[in-house]
């Protein structure tokens, strides 16, 4: 069996070292460096867009794929890999704002998802380690027994092999009472990503990496060197849509989620995914919740990965609690539920965009050319809604029916019946950053900036963010998002800079990690733009 302990280049954007990329050895790549005519373009190289590169390149489609990093180096190397039908707003929610058929469609596309991703695994040979096994959603202290309930009737309304159970198996305290959702599945992200892509590539798509899209148009895309790819269609597979100013950001709100992996002895607990319903407390609206799964260490040990403790991206500071902290939750989380866990040995965090109805946004860009599709929208069940995407998209390029279009179309706007959310998240916590984030930039010398910490500043009319890092240099960048100009805030988990508006990230050096800014933030070094701020 392969080990675990080889340690292999960090996914773009972070400190932590995650479980998937230590057992893949991926391939250098190669940027664009000509222009090209094609078919279909896609912008991203996560689970989304190799999906429909691969389904498009299947039904003999040229197709031209252009990731900025390496292939899965953006959310897709921070999954947990959950593979379910269990979703992570409830169906009775999903039944209220749908309707009970569009929520039996709902559960219908990520079974076949499910299924999709096992039938590949097997016709491609793609060993990703494709398992099935049980989910359990259980209650969290601060929720009651009626939900439970009320989420057992809507799945069962939605088609759902499911089953009450009065213990759930593996996780403490034993006299837990749950849902069982059955011939739910788990998988290793990156070897099906990277396998994935290698059939596309057999089949005829081209895939090119560390090739950043600049701009995005009906015609095609022009990359950071000039390059250009002209196209009759384009994705852009992002995860946030790096196309949009206003209309999706608008749909939808960005949350960072943390991870961590203990090890432990194998077999310690059956094979199984689990889930809480959330802290009521924090968010009765979108609740956070906990997720568990096991994955392989070596001969002797598994990993537990558990995830939760969310926060809207840029504003961890609404309840004073910093990133680092939110691990130690989740250790305390885990070791309460799991005693068998031993020690701690990664940690990472993620990016969630929830949109505002539940539901991910797939097909036709709202207000755009017909011929320019997106995909984003996850919230919290990626791997399945990127492959969701590698199935609806290529049909709607092709002029085919399907029958998730009108579910998933970007354009839909359920706002009288989500329109609580989206008051509660959206316009909530951009209060939370107007009344919490200064105004001013914060009343500190260059000088009292310590190692590994970052401060906004003001020199003259303009804010700067400032990092120093253990070599006591300083880096410098505009302090405004790229995107609309929001003020970013510091990060010290991923030391990165977060925009709180629309969940933009940038590094410590301006570079953009996460959409939907496009651009960098203007970056200096050593030294301010004004020596006398000093």
């Amino acid at each position: 069996m392969e080990s675990l302990q080889q340690p292999l280049p960090q996914v773009a954007g972070s400190l932590h070292e995650r479980v998937w990329e230590n057992t893949v050895t991926a391939p250098a790549g190669r940027p664009l460096a000509e222009d090209l005519q094609t078919e279909v373009v896609i912008i991203g190289g996560g689970i989304a867009g190799v999906s429909i590169a691969y389904q498009l390149a299947t039904v003999g489609i040229r197709t031209v794929l252009l990731e900025k990093g390496a292939l899965g180096s953006g959310e897709t190397g921070r999954t947990t890999a959950h593979l379910t039908v269990a979703l992570d707003d409830r169906y009775y929610e999903i039944e209220r704002i749908f309707g009970k058929e569009k929520a039996r469609l709902a559960a219908d596309s990520h079974r076949t998802a499910i299924d999709y991703i096992e039938t590949v695994c097997n016709t491609e040979n793609i060993a990703a380690a494709f398992e099935r096994l049980p989910g359990y959603l259980f209650l969290h202290p601060t929720d009651d027994l009626h939900s439970l309930k009320k989420e057992y009737d809507a799945a069962i309304a939605a088609g759902l092999p499911v089953k009450f159970v009065d213990l759930v198996p593996g996780i403490k305290p034993t006299h837990q009472a749950g849902i069982e959702f059955m011939h739910q599945a788990t998988f290793h992200p990156l070897k099906y990503l990277l396998g994935l892509a290698d059939a596309a590539t057999r089949k005829g798509a081209l895939l090119f990496t560390h090739t950043h899209v600049q701009a995005i148009h009906a015609e095609g895309v022009v990359t950071d060197k000039g390059f250009r790819v002209h196209a009759r269609y384009v994705v852009v597979a992002t995860n946030s849509p790096v196309n949009d100013k206003f209309t999706m950001h608008l749909k939808q709100f960005a949350f960072r989620t943390y991870v961590i992996g203990l090890r432990m002895a194998k077999g310690s607990l059956p094979k199984a995914l689990w889930w809480d319903t959330g802290d009521q407390q924090a968010d009765s609206q979108i609740p956070p919740y906990h997720y568990v799964r096991t994955a392989p260490y070596d001969d002797i040990y598994d990993v537990l990965i558990v995830g939760g403790e969310d926060h809207a991206t840029g504003l961890a500071f609404e309840n004073k609690e910093p990133g680092p902290d939110r691990y130690q939750a989740l250790e305390t989380w885990a070791r309460r539920h799991f005693p068998e866990a031993g020690e701690v040995i990664y940690r990472w965090s993620g990016q969630v965009l929830e949109p505002m109805d539940g539901l991910a946004f797939i097909g036709h860009n709202p207000g755009d050319k017909d011929n320019i599709f997106i995909v984003t929208g996850d919230s919290g069940n990626g791997m399945t809604h990127g492959t969701i995407a590698g199935l609806l998209i290529p049909d709607l390029i092709q002029g085919k029916e399907n029958k998730w279009a009108s579910l998933y179309d970007p354009a839909r706007v359920k706002f009288f019946k989500s329109g609580r959310t989206w008051i509660k998240e959206f316009v909530g916590g951009f209060i939370e950053y107007l009344k919490e984030y200064p105004h001013e930039a914060d009343k500190v010398k260059v000088s009292a900036i310590g190692v590994g910490e970052g401060r906004i500043i003001e020199v003259g009319k303009h804010k700067y963010g400032v990092f120093r890092d253990e070599d006591n240099e300083l880096h410098v960048v505009s302090a405004a998002c790229t995107h609309l100009g929001c003020l970013v805030k510091w990060n010290p988990d991923e030391q990165s800079w977060d925009c709180p508006c629309h969940g933009s990230r940038f590094s410590y050096r301006g570079k953009v990690l996460n959409g939907p800014a496009n651009k960098d933030l203007a970056y200096y070094k050593e030294k301010l733009p004004d020596p006398d701020a000093t």
